[in-house]
């Protein structure tokens, strides 16, 4: 079966009403990077950051996939689909996708502060400053801050690198190392990018879909599913 490969971003998750970051109206047009997605932030407030990921979390709890989320699982019916995506929501997962890759963690999870590997599913929204693991340790938001290592990255590369079609949808290509993913893709495979907005990518072979994911991924599985004969 051939593999078809998304690399998504907060564009398909903002139709479903979840904050973007980098837009003019965005988070960080609230919130100080440094303040809330960084260790250093982290020890120097950690109530605030335990707040915002509580209100980001609670927020989620409140919003559904949206239509550009179902497409992307309806294509399961004729591919192997592999999601690799830059969000830290679970509204694929909630779609119905089978196989999605979280480069920059996941927000309904919590990790331990001194052991990367005990990673705890958080129940409800909030996750309390009295939770800690085994050792006693606090548990942290499971989010890859700025200026930390994405553990996945590495993973993300092989799997782009395996694709039959690249599909690039809700991300400005701006923010690496997720970014440069593109590169492993092989030259011969047709990408396709989905994006309301100006997005160059800069790799041969490319559709460009300058439509919102609801309606640009409709497009795009729809071509492919035809390719499959599964219209």
């Amino acid at each position: 079966m051939k593999k078809a490969v998304i690399l998504s971003g907060a564009g398909i998750s903002a139709e479903s009403g979840i904050s973007t970051f980098r837009d003019s109206d965005g988070l960080w047009e609230q919130y100080r990077v440094e303040d809330v997605a960084t260790y250093e932030g982290w020890l120097r407030n950690r109530p605030l950051v335990m707040d915002f990921y509580n209100q980001r979390r609670k927020q989620l709890l409140e919003v559904q996939p949206n239509a550009g989320h179902y497409e992307l699982a309806r294509l399961e019916q004729a591919y192997e689909v592999h999601i690799i995506t830059q969000n830290v929501d679970d509204l694929h997962e909630r779609a119905g996708s089978k196989n999605v890759l979280h480069l920059h963690g996941e927000l309904k999870k919590a990790r331990s502060t001194v052991d990367p590997e005990y990673i705890v599913d958080i129940d409800g929204w909030e996750l309390k400053d009295t939770m800690a693991d085994p050792q006693g340790a606090p548990l942290r938001p499971h989010i890859v801050w700025f200026g930390e290592a994405v553990p996945l990255i590495e993973e993300a590369s092989r799997i782009s690198a395996a694709a039959d079609f690249y599909i690039i949808v809700g991300t400005s290509l701006a923010v690496y190392p997720a970014a440069g993913l593109v590169h492993y893709v092989p030259p011969r495979v047709p990408k396709y990018v989905v994006d309301p907005k100006e997005v160059h990518a800069p790799v041969p072979n490319v559709k460009y879909i300058k439509e919102p994911a609801s309606t640009g991924l409709k497009k795009v599985v729809d071509e492919l599913l035809a390719l499959r004969g599964e219209g």
